[in-house]
């Protein structure tokens, strides 16, 4: 069976690439940039090339057909009607990665299935996601376009520990914090409920589904059934470095209102809510998936090599200023208040 993989070197997609590659049935081709193809396996073909340049992608692809072909790095409507107008009639499976920060909030019910509404007024991110859901579901219903949507939460590899607050270079500013003793921001008190999905456990759910009958036309969620406080997920990330937690509680909406990075969306559009993901429907379709990483053990890996690969560990000056004058500001809030 031969498979098309549009990004195939992302935190979701490199561990789906690897496990499709190990798996003698399929025949894998990627078509991305090329810009991290060298850690690609040897037996899965590329085709080098921005899939924003249709023209260029409709030429590549030419006479070319595919049992299942996966969009990893489609974010707005106008990219999955490209896909559409390149993959209509050339593909059995087209596979569309959205996101479960587009279910609604503020959440109805704290259990998040499939039948979650789908509404994000927060964050436009989650609301193209859900747009994109919509033009392909209504061109499954009205042409058959073969569509299966994937929701992934949280998930991480070994190049990013995942966490809450972090700034635009990512969280290794956050782990150096915590290496020098500072203090860390936790949004809101560290109570509310998050799941962590490492990359291979989101692989062996991916690969069950693809040319999966009973998947197409049909939504999954793919997440650990590990639920963990933020508390919990930062005590594991400091355990992992051997440091003691040193957090401090801000609220998110706070957090939303005095920055220019994006809290809003990824805050009170996604992880400030608490939310625990009922994967009933992916075990049936996919019998005997199981998550097996623990957040634990999947982080200390992670740090493991976030510490071992100095091209992980991207320093953020103005986050950590900005960390600073925050932790600064409650401080004397609270000095003002109680003196």
């Amino acid at each position: 069976m031969k498979a098309l993989f549009i990004g195939g070197t992302g935190t979701i997609s490199s561990a789906i690439t690897r496990l499709v590659s190990a798996t003698p049935e399929w025949q894998l081709t990627v078509l991305n940039r090329g810009n991290r193809n060298q850690s690609l396996p040897k037996n899965v073909a590329s085709l080098c090339l921005d899939i924003n340049d249709e023209t260029a992608a409709k030429s590549a692809l030419a006479g070319l057909d595919f049992d299942v072909v996966c969009d990893f790095i489609a974010f707005t409507p106008n990219q999955v009607e490209r896909d559409f107008r390149l993959f209509s009639g050339h593909c059995r499976q087209f596979m569309y990665i959205s996101s479960a920060s587009a279910y609604q909030k503020p959440l109805s019910n704290y259990l998040i299935n499939e039948a979650t509404p789908l509404a994000n007024p927060f964050w436009e991110y989650s609301r193209n996601k859900i747009e994109c859901e919509n033009f392909l579901m209504q061109k499954y219903r009205q042409e058959g376009f073969p569509v299966t949507v994937i929701r992934p939460s949280h998930t991480y590899d070994e190049r990013s520990v995942p966490l809450g607050v972090h700034g635009a270079n990512g969280s290794f500013s956050v782990i150096k914090r915590m290496l020098e003793g500072k203090e860390v921001i936790i949004h809101g008190d560290g109570n509310s409920l998050w799941t962590m999905t490492h990359n291979s456990d989101f692989a062996k759910a991916f690969v069950g589904l693809m040319a999966n009958a009973h998947a197409i036309g049909e939504s999954f969620n793919i997440t650990s059934d590990e639920t963990l406080t933020w508390n919990q997920i930062y005590s594991c990330i400091a355990a992992a470095l051997n440091v003691e937690l040193k957090p401090i509680y801000v609220a998110s909406s706070f957090l939303a209102a005095c920055s220019d990075y994006d809290f809003t969306g990824s805050l009170l559009g996604d992880k400030a809510c608490s939310v625990v993901f009922d994967n009933a429907k992916l075990k049936r379709a996919v019998p005997g998936f199981a998550a097996t990483t623990r957040f634990d053990q999947g982080v200390r890996r992670t740090i493991e090599y976030v510490l071992s690969h100095p091209e992980c560990q991207k320093e953020d000056p103005e986050f950590d200023s900005w960390c600073d004058k925050v932790i600064a500001a409650q401080k004397a809030a609270l000095k003002a208040v109680i003196s």
